[in-house]
């Protein structure tokens, strides 16, 4: 009884060590890092149940999923700091370079996109 009450302790043991990696992996470990730079088109406050800063960059050139067709090269992402989203949203219009984490998949409180922006590496006037 002793032998088979202490495989399923570490039978349990291993099931919630591999689910608390994978939730790690997939939710927060950073995937990827990098900068894309662009015309910022907006940022909005939405959400059902968590609300979330999204935004689009509209990035120079062109792409196609879907052959045939042409669309522009838009960098959707979110992010999770409010004083940068604040700072962000009166950049609207404005040519910026932005700083973000790729990660595996989306949290609710975090976003809805895979992208979040964590700092703003320049900002380009035109008007100069």
């Amino acid at each position: 009884m002793k032998r088979k009450t202490k495989i399923i302790s570490i039978s349990i043991a291993c099931i919630i060590a591999i689910a608390a990696i994978f939730v790690y992996v997939r939710y927060f470990y950073v995937f990827g890092e990098g900068i894309k730079a662009g015309n910022l088109n907006y940022l909005v406050y939405k959400g059902y149940v968590f609300k979330t800063y999204e935004g689009i960059l509209i990035q120079e050139g062109f792409k196609s999923q879907i052959q045939g067709t042409i669309q522009n090269n838009e960098f959707r992402f979110s992010v999770a700091d409010p004083s940068l989203a604040d700072e962000l949203m009166k950049l609207s219009g404005s040519n910026v370079q932005l700083h973000y984490k790729e990660y595996f998949a989306p949290l609710p409180w975090r976003g809805t996109s895979c992208y979040v922006v964590d700092k703003i590496e320049s900002v380009y006037n035109e008007h100069q």
